[in-house]
């Protein structure tokens, strides 16, 4: 079996395993929200919010929380890629000078 067709079927098992979870969390959310239903305020020190059910507070604070992660990784991930990329020019550099 070729190595690319290999590579194709894992890439494959990946989506559909990616997919399911994306799922189990869709259906997972939604019988929380229809479960918490009861309205209430959110008082942010400074500022209070008007009343909505538990469900939406939790699961804005939920996705508030992700994106912040992603945020972070993101700054961290483009700090190493410069950092690569400045040690990539220095081993060119270097290769240069051992010829």
């Amino acid at each position: 079996m070729p190595f690319f067709f290999e590579g194709f079927v894992v890439l494959l098992l990946k989506r559909i395993v990616i997919g399911i979870l994306l799922l189990l969390v869709l259906i997972f959310g939604m019988a929380f929200s229809v479960q918490n239903t009861a309205p209430v305020p959110l008082d942010l020190l400074l500022i209070q919010l008007s009343e909505q059910s538990v469900a939406l507070w939790v699961l804005l604070a939920f996705a508030l929380g992700g994106l912040s992660g992603i945020a972070v990784s993101m700054v961290a991930i483009i700090r190493l890629r410069g950092g690569q990329r400045t040690l990539r020019r220095q081993i060119k550099k270097n290769k240069g000078e051992t010829k």
